[in-house]
């Protein structure tokens, strides 16, 4: 988590929900081999236990509720100095183990533990922490969403209630500690564009209301668990009604204030990272981070460059295919503009996609054969953050499936969700692509926790994109458009590789990236602008889509150039899903054994069938 830059960071740990039993703490998959696999599994065991101490609401995510009173103030000197040291214990611990001793499954762990820590002890380096606040990942509003009784507290008993309130005095610390963070960053040149520091003065104004039945915060009141008596209930809505109005309220109002009146005026007009200091070194290793490559900044923007003209060439097959009589600009604007592609209703637009999900799921079985057990359900984005959230995103199951995956569809702007895009979002978000990723790697029972919640962009977004990428021999993309629909998000990854380098490393404006972006797409202008805000505070991140899913793609190129006939797809998604999210170095040597491995048994059967 900690290699993660601070916005995305608290988009994951804020916004991510999991309401599982703490009874689910129990750790999973111990090693019972020799000496050097025992150490190896205490280490990454006891690295895990650690992390979710320091990360209480990591812990609440994932359905581990022992630390459900705490919010970490993690952008704060004694955290920081406590999760370096530790990353420094562990990176030790792991390093006195001699991996030769270890059997293949052990050796993945010892390698994907032992290269996060050096990725995580990297990324400190660099002042994150001066850049507690953006438009995306906004802790206050991830909060709020926790509060509401929708994040990753649970308001399921009568403690849940008891252990939020003083989850509250927390988070008071941690904005208190923002203020202090962004006026530093102000004093060193470490500050937000003033672009996207705009964005977020509403978010904050939203939360702030006069009347404390009115907030966020209030919704779990509304709704008591049965178990809760009416003396406690009472006694629960005055403690909440002092919290909301005597903590909450003037904290929220403090950053508000501070933010309008000090901060933005200290914002830069520059976007780019390359504008802060060391920032091309900063950069190149979110690049590293995010893409768990080594490629360069230069090389991921001429990649980029070439998928976009690769991907404009069959944009203008479809144009055609259709019989539309003008050129791919005007194609794009007869997109934007007809009614027909797009919903009347935010409604519609959650039923049209729980319909697909149903016909989605039929089709699976054709190409997997490894399913969750925990299902997943669409809902909209809750109106106080959609206006400036992801078009789509999804939240993950409980550890235990008691809670289902969540595929949120943003419906604040209807054209921002056109019907010609629904089955390639679906693919991606839902099943088979975030759903499976997320929730079987939750399930693997047979690794360490840390691994079954550990994250790399690249093999996550990667694989979601690449499952787009099998829509038509699933059975879908059968209307035209719907292809149209796959190749413009296959575009946005595509644009994203040329935008988030140029923007860093390249001295592009923020208006020439949305330039760029709406000349070689359909996507409407409220989606360009949210995804160019979204590259210029996550460097690097977007990065890892389209890395990923080429990675992937070739690696099953690969296998089915050497086992031919013998290639089997389902087994090929089976042994990419069953050991969780590893870097790509790391998929690719597994593949490639798993391809020998195919290779020795086909062998083996053909030697036995000719006797």
């Amino acid at each position: 988590m900690k290699t993660l830059h601070p916005a995305m960071r608290a988009f994951v740990l804020m916004f991510a929900a999991g309401c599982a039993s703490a009874a689910t703490a129990a750790h999973g998959g111990a090693a019972q081999g020799n000496a050097a696999e025992r150490e190896l599994d205490r280490v990454v065991d006891e690295y895990f236990e650690d992390l979710l101490e320091l990360n209480p609401t990591f812990a609440s995510q994932i359905g581990d509720y022992r630390y459900n009173d705490r919010f970490a103030n993690n952008i704060g000197p004694q955290w920081l100095a406590e999760s370096l040291a530790m990353e420094q214990r562990y990176l030790d611990a792991v390093g006195r183990i001699d991996p030769s001793a270890l059997a293949p499954r052990s050796r993945l762990t010892y390698d994907i533990f032992k290269s996060a820590r050096e990725r995580d002890i990297a990324s400190f380096r660099f002042p994150n922490h001066l850049l507690p606040i953006d438009q995306f990942g906004n802790a206050a509003a991830g909060f709020a969403v926790m509060g509401a009784g929708s994040g990753a507290h649970p308001f399921a008993k009568r403690q849940d209630y008891e252990t939020f309130l003083k989850r509250i005095d927390g988070f008071v610390v941690w904005i208190d500690q923002a203020i202090v963070n962004m006026r530093e960053g102000m004093k060193t040149g470490v500050v937000q564009p003033r672009a996207v520091m705009l964005k977020v003065l509403p978010q904050l104004q939203a939360l702030i209301v006069e009347d404390p039945e009115k907030s966020v915060f209030w919704e779990p009141l509304k709704a008591f668990p049965a178990d809760v008596s009416p003396q406690e209930r009472a006694r629960l809505t005055a403690s909440y009604r002092e919290a909301i109005t005597r903590r909450l309220m003037p904290a929220y109002r403090r950053l508000h204030d501070f933010t309008a009146n000090e901060y933005l005026p200290a914002t830069r007009s520059t976007v780019g990272w390359s504008a802060l200091p060391r920032g091309q070194e900063w950069y190149a290793q979110f690049v590293s981070v995010y893409t768990t490559t080594s490629m360069s900044p230069e090389e991921i923007h001429e990649l980029g460059v070439k998928e976009v003209a690769r991907i404009e060439s069959e944009m203008n097959a479809v144009r055609e295919q259709v019989g539309f009589k003008g050129d791919l600009k005007a194609f794009f604007a007869y997109l934007k503009s007809e009614p027909k592609f797009y919903f009347k209703s935010a409604q519609e637009v959650v039923d049209g996609f729980t319909v697909l999900k149903g016909r989605i799921d039929a089709l699976l079985p054709k190409m997997f054969k490894d399913f969750p057990k925990a299902p997943y359900e669409v809902r909209a984005v809750e109106p106080f953050r959609a206006q400036s959230s992801a078009g789509a995103f999804y939240e993950s199951p409980s550890e235990d499936g008691s809670r289902p995956g969540i595929f949120y569809v943003n419906t604040y702007d209807l054209k921002g969700q056109p019907k010609f895009g629904m089955e390639t979002l679906s693919l991606h978000e839902a099943a088979p692509g975030h759903h499976f990723q997320i929730a079987i790697q939750q399930e693997l029972s047979d690794i360490p926790r840390f691994r079954r919640f550990d994250g790399n962009v690249a093999y996550a977004e990667g694989w979601a994109l690449y499952c787009e990428s099998i829509g038509k021999e699933l059975g879908l993309f059968t209307d035209p458009y719907q292809y149209y629909g796959r190749l413009s998000d296959e575009m946005l990854r595509a644009m994203r590789l040329v935008v988030d380098t140029g923007l860093h490393t390249k001295g592009w404006t923020r208006e020439q990236a949305i330039a760029y972006m709406l000349d070689h797409s359909s996507l409407a202008e409220h989606d360009v602008i949210a995804e160019v805000e979204r590259y210029i505070v996550i460097p690097g991140q977007a990065l890892g889509y389209k890395i990923g899913q080429l990675r992937i793609s070739a690696l099953r190129a690969r296998a089915q150039g050497r086992l031919g006939p013998a290639f089997d797809v389902k087994e090929f998604h089976s042994e990419v899903l069953r050991d969780g999210s590893v870097p790509m170095n790391v998929l690719e040597m597994k593949i490639d054994r798993w391809i020998e491995a195919q290779q020795r048994l086909h062998a083996a059967n053909d030697k036995g069938n000719a006797r």
